[in-house]
């Protein structure tokens, strides 16, 4: 009985902190969920100290337990350690925070929710990753809101050498805006790149400030946009082209060697 209420009101302080930390407007939400873990840990190993000491277990025996576990954590458990003090490292450090968008190696999406081994990174598709936190701490990490949430998009279109390129670079500024989410400021800038081996190459650069609702679709209007206006103005998007040269030389060893 001891035991199971000195676990009950631990955990319910745990949950009462918690729920006292989401309300507070003067902690980050990383340092909020940094705080409620460490509160619960503390609350929930104090709580078994005391159950164990209620019902008479010396707590100098837990010396030989320790050493066990230092065995075992030596042996089998140092990855769920790394990720376990991984997790606290992100969280003090409020390097990847609820609502970040980040890349993971092959893995887009924005950062739901922040566990003691891993965290969990949902996509546009409605998938939720589990990323153990080790490989945040030890790999390279992409987070696109880290500290402005503003994120530039490149949008390239190759015209023929035919055409007007200033003329498409106006157009396609004009068709920045067909999506509600590309900013005015920064503006958006149109550049040609390059002379490339089919046509001219353009780029329009956009800016937007919620990439944690997806990059498609304001590129896709854009783009669409593009499309829109060079029809109507009779601006050729070019097919790739190979010119293929025969030599007289080549036809007359062919037939040579028919003879």
């Amino acid at each position: 009985m001891p035991v199971a209420g000195c676990w009950l009101l631990a955990l319910w302080l745990a949950n009462v902190i918690e729920q006292s930390l989401n309300r507070s407007e003067h902690f980050s939400s990383s340092a909020r969920v940094a705080l409620a873990k460490f509160s619960r840990f503390f609350l929930i190993t104090i709580a078994i100290l005391i159950a164990m000491d209620a019902v008479g277990i010396d707590l100098t025996a837990l010396a030989v337990f320790g050493g066990a576990v230092g065995v075992g954590i030596g042996f089998g458990l140092q990855r769920i350690t790394s990720n376990f003090i991984s997790g606290f490292i992100l969280l003090l450090d409020r390097s990847i925070k609820p609502g970040d968008v980040i890349t993971v190696r092959d893995k887009f999406g924005w950062v739901q929710e922040l566990h003691a081994r891993y965290i969990v990174v949902r996509d546009r598709d409605g998938v939720e990753t589990l990323i153990p936190n080790e490989n945040l701490v030890t790999s390279e990490v992409i987070n696109w809101s880290y500290s402005d949430p503003n994120l530039r998009m490149k949008i390239r279109v190759q015209i023929s050498y035919d055409d007007d390129p200033e003329q498409a670079m106006e157009l396609m500024l004009d068709c920045a805006r067909a999506s509600p989410r590309v900013l005015t400021e920064p503006e958006p800038l149109c550049r040609l790149i390059d002379f490339g081996d089919n046509g001219i190459v353009l780029e329009l650069r956009i800016w937007i400030a919620d990439p944690q609702n997806g990059l498609g679709g304001p590129r896709s209007e854009v783009n669409l946009a593009i499309w829109r206006a060079f029809k109507q103005t009779g601006i050729t998007i070019p097919y790739p082209q190979r010119d293929i040269h025969i030599k007289n030389g080549g036809r007359a060893s062919i037939a040579e060697a028919g003879d």
